[in-house]
Formats: structure tokens, C-alpha cells, sequence
């Protein structure tokens, strides 16, 4: 196969995935390992695709407009998301006064939560639900509930947060740029997030590898408002956000 007919098929495949890796361009287009990692650096000269740590990611962002909802995504990335969200959860300290923004992943925290006397705010109904059940303090904001993120957003829920001040808060994202930074498709949910943040300590981007690259509509916080945990190393973005691999 020639160099150019490999190099288009490389960039199909990243139009489709976003990310390769060198094992899975060395087994589909049945070449060497060697060979795929130099069609990477040619086309990454070429700025036509971003070499990152054993392989590559799309170069360009993608535009979103559409929200998939809660049941959309919660099968998407599952065993991603339970590992950013196991080592989000290991982050909590007794006395801490959390907040935790609607959303699968941050949904998923609450599977490995064990830190005692510590204080949730959320926005999310379902959240909420869960830990009352198993005993934590937490206090549900109030607002407009919004059905396909089953989200409370709205002015109440803006004027209410305002008044808090968290030691550490933990947000799902729709998207991560270099760019646009956080964002998400409504705009009376991204007010919400940028609110919450504003009033955290510490704050946190629970964001599984497929969210890089993806522009939603609305920026809710810049990339230096929050420390991102994510499940694959991504060197391409070490100089432009505070980023942690989670294990």
C-alpha cells in the first residue's frame, strides 16, 4: 500500500473515532508498528492530525449542537467514566462542603463515595436521591428542572448557588478545547456550571477522552478555572490545562 493511500485511510479513521492508536493502525491497515508510528509524525508535521502517547487525535475540533440524554449516555464509555469518577470520589475529605454537578460521570462517583461528615450540594435530582439514601448531608437546589439532563437550572438555582462557598466541586463537560474551553449545549445549564465553579475552591472536569476536541455550544469555564481528570494521557494538552490521568 502506498504512503498517501495509508495516510488518507489514517485520517478517515480519525474522522470517525477522533483518536488511534499505533496498535489498531498496525492491525488495520496491516502494517508495522514502526510504519504506523511515521505516518504519524509525517501527518502530524503536516499538522493534519495531533500525535499524542502511542498514537493520535483529530487536529481539528468538532461543533456540537445536539444533547444526547442522561439514557443516551449513560452506556457511553462506561468503565472510562467509573475510573475518573473512583479517583474524583477518592479526592474527598471529611468536612469537605462538595458540589455535584448533574451528569453520568459525575453519577458514577457516587458508587465509590466512603469519606464520612462530608456536605453535597447538586443539582441533580437523581443525585441527590442516592446519597440520602446512603446517608450523606445534602442539599438539592432549587430551579427549573430540565427533563434530558435531569438538571435543575434556572435563576433560583443561580441566586441560591451564589451564596455558597465549596471546598471542591466536581462537573461533567459536553466538550474541551484549547479554544472554546468547557462547554456544554443549553444555556441556562452552562450558567448554572459557571456559577458553581466560581464559587469552588477546588474545582474539578470529570472528562473521559472522547469529550477532547468537541466544541458545544456555550463555554461555561475557561481551561485554567478547573483541573481536569480524564482516562487517557494526553501530552498534546500538558501546556495548556491542569490535567490528571486517572488510574
Amino acid at each position: 500500500m502506498l504512503s498517501e493511500q495509508r495516510h488518507r485511510m489514517i485520517l478517515k479513521l480519525l474522522e470517525e473515532k477522533r483518536s488511534v492508536t499505533v496498535t489498531e493502525l498496525a492491525e488495520i491497515l496491516d502494517i508495522s508498528e514502526s510504519t504506523a508510528r511515521r505516518d504519524i509524525v509525517l501527518l502530524d508535521r503536516a499538522k493534519k492530525l495531533v500525535k499524542v502517547f502511542g498514537g493520535a487525535v483529530a487536529a481539528d475540533n468538532i461543533y456540537l449542537s445536539a444533547e444526547p440524554t442522561v439514557a443516551q449516555k449513560a452506556g457511553v464509555y462506561g468503565k472510562e467514566k467509573e475510573r475518573i469518577a473512583k479517583y474524583a470520589a477518592s479526592l474527598l475529605k471529611p468536612r469537605d462542603f462538595v458540589y455535584l454537578d448533574a451528569g453520568t460521570t459525575t453519577g458514577h462517583m457516587l458508587e465509590f463515595i466512603q469519606t464520612p461528615d462530608v456536605t453535597f450540594v447538586t443539582n441533580a435530582v437523581a443525585h441527590a436521591q442516592r446519597l440520602a439514601a446512603g446517608g450523606s448531608s445534602v442539599i438539592l437546589i432549587g430551579g427549573t428542572l430540565k427533563s434530558s439532563t435531569e438538571a435543575v437550572i434556572g435563576e433560583t438555582a443561580v441566586l441560591m448557588l451564589q451564596e455558597f462557598h465549596f471546598s471542591k466541586g466536581f462537573f461533567g463537560t459536553n466538550g474541551v478545547s484549547k479554544e472554546a474551553g468547557f462547554t456544554t449545549p443549553d444555556a441556562g445549564e452552562a450558567l448554572v456550571k459557571k456559577t458553581a465553579v466560581r464559587q469552588c475552591e477546588d474545582a474539578y472536569i470529570l472528562c473521559d477522552h472522547s469529550k477532547f476536541h468537541l466544541v458545544s455550544s456555550v463555554t461555561f469555564a475557561p481551561l485554567n478555572a478547573a483541573t481536569i481528570l480524564t482516562d487517557q494521557r494526553m501530552e498534546e494538552w500538558t501546556d495548556a490545562a491542569d490535567l490528571i490521568l486517572c488510574k
